[in-house]
């Protein structure tokens, strides 16, 4: 494993949560240019561009993608998403508490947001060198690991995102052949996404921001293009499907 500056420009999409954050200035540390895109256009570190976007309107997405076309990324994050959403809502624990506007709502930022992203960032990257395109995702994603059910809309946003990642890695390795397209899980994070459901974490299973951002970036670098369209945790190991 080398220092982690094998990449030369990183677009970040995501940079005002814990994870963005601290994978904004991970990779500033490692002398990588970092494009790090919020709402509010503020980036959480000086030494990377700031950049505004909405993963609910596709034509922010498109501005960001073309500001970066002149000099494009060989490394594109997704570090956003969500699991209460604004105005409270949290995931649902019975399928009784489904509601379709809340659905919707989650996966419009969790999978269709996504989703946008890659259309837009993906014709960017290089084909004569190597590319990693990775969103963050969940161990809940996986349907073979369920074994509490329950997070209904959470749960099914990231499998949905999981089996696009894996058609995107399909579609981009014909042109790109040192591409990885890759889902990752962090484990759970001291964050704004995690901290309503911080309180029955066994003791020392919460990571730190600035450690979640170093392991995964370790993980980024271990990845090769036989690991295109798979999902993997923070230690590299491969999540069940």
């Amino acid at each position: 494993m080398d220092s982690g500056n094998s990449f030369r420009r990183a677009a970040l999409f995501g940079s005002s949560g814990g994870i963005g954050a601290a994978l904004c200035s991970a990779l500033a540390d490692r002398d990588v240019e970092v494009w790090a895109g919020s709402r509010a256009g503020l980036s959480p570190d000086p030494r990377c561009h700031a950049f505004a976007f909405d993963l609910a309107r596709e034509d922010t997405i498109a501005a960001a993608a073309a500001a970066m076309a002149d000099t494009p990324p060989d490394l594109v994050i997704v570090a956003s998403g969500v699991l209460t959403l604004a105005d409270g809502t949290g995931p649902e624990r019975s399928y009784r508490q489904i509601d379709a506007e809340a659905m919707d709502d989650v996966f419009r930022l969790n999978t269709i947001g996504p989703a946008l992203v890659a259309k837009h960032m993906l014709p960017l990257l290089p084909r004569d060198r190597r590319c990693v395109f990775a969103a963050l995702s969940a161990r809940v994603g996986s349907i073979t690991d369920n074994r509490l059910g329950g997070w209904h809309s959470y749960r099914a946003s990231k499998t949905a995102l999981n089996m696009l990642l894996k058609n995107f890695a399909i579609e981009l390795g014909r042109t790109h052949k040192q591409a990885v397209v890759a889902g990752l899980h962090p484990g759970t994070v001291d964050s704004a996404l995690s901290e309503p459901f911080q309180s029955n974490l066994p003791e020392g299973q919460l990571t730190a921001p600035r450690d979640a951002a170093a392991n995964l970036l370790a993980v980024i670098e271990g990845l090769t293009p036989g690991d295109s369209g798979g999902v993997f945790d923070w230690k590299g190991e491969p999540v069940p499907a």
